[in-house]
């Protein structure tokens, strides 16, 4: 996939991705989906198991870009975490893609109503998953 030069010059130091999920093959999966995607080797990726990890990286680490499971095996949903950070002015501008395998228009609904920027199903299709990421990249301040 052919990158615009506008991307490749605004983020060649890299960004940095937080991939919140429960399920460490996810993470794999979406951080080499992001590689494919960005061909940079500068990007850096943080990862969080649960809400409470992910808060604490969020409050100590620049973050540049958030995967977040709707359904963490935690006692902070994927939900919970979307609306905290949407209520928290440092953090509220973050792009928010969230990624889950319960795909019912009411969460997707209510994920969108709350800030997500976008709504992936598992299992991800790489296609439709570098599309929506670079259009959300692209359009970043």
């Amino acid at each position: 996939m052919t990158l615009c030069l506008n991307y490749a010059i605004k983020y060649s130091l890299g960004m940095i991705f937080l991939i919140v999920e429960d399920s460490r093959p996810t993470r794999n999966l979406i951080k080499s989906y992001v590689k494919d995607i960005t061909h940079n080797r500068y990007d850096d990726f943080l990862e969080a198991e649960n809400g409470e990890t992910a808060l604490q990286l969020l409050h100590t680490q620049r973050i540049d870009f958030i995967f977040l499971d709707l359904n963490l095996s935690s006692e902070m949903t994927g939900l919970d975490l979307l609306k905290e950070l949407r209520k928290t002015d440092s953090l509220k501008h973050l792009p928010i893609v969230m990624v889950s395998s319960e795909t019912d228009k009411v969460n997707v609904i209510e994920a969108l109503k709350h800030g997500a920027n976008d709504f992936i199903a598992k299992p991800i299709d790489q296609k439709a998953f570098a599309e929506r990421v670079l259009k959300i990249i692209k359009s970043m301040p």
